[in-house]
């Protein structure tokens, strides 16, 4: 994975869909394809470590949901209303307020749930950004 500088452009366009979604490139490998492939054959969970995983994976979903060995560019931006194909779990980042990272994470764990995370990290101290505290979201 190579995480694009733009990942923490804010969106500043008041309607997020004329945002202009940074590239991020990726290399999955035939073995890694096929461990996550069997992983939800046997009904067990995906825990992606990370937005840019995330964003991968279900793209890579969007085109066929038997992931195999890939490489390229993504430019998928998750928004609420997005149905998850592959991520069943994910550890990420208190990332910061206009964010596409936070609205990913708002589309797979629900704005209401999101927000009260994000209140409590703020009443507890926790610090944001790339070199802060995570969470586990299921």
């Amino acid at each position: 994975l190579h995480v694009g500088a733009g990942t923490f452009k804010p969106i500043t366009e008041s309607n997020v869909e004329d945002h202009p979604m940074h590239m991020e490139s990726y290399s999955i490998t035939r073995e890694a394809a096929a461990a996550i492939n069997q992983a939800r054959r046997e009904g067990r969970r995906v825990v992606c470590v990370g937005t840019t995983v995330v964003r991968v994976l279900e793209t890579l979903a969007l085109k066929d949901p038997t992931l195999k060995a890939a490489s390229g560019l993504t430019d998928l931006m998750i928004t609420p209303g997005f149905r998850f194909q592959i991520t069943g779990a994910m550890i990420t980042n208190f990332h910061l307020p206009r964010s596409t990272l936070l609205m990913l994470v708002s589309a797979f764990a629900g704005h209401p749930l999101t927000m009260r995370a994000y209140r409590a990290a703020i009443e507890e101290g926790y610090r944001f950004y790339s070199y802060g505290d995570a969470m586990y979201i299921d």
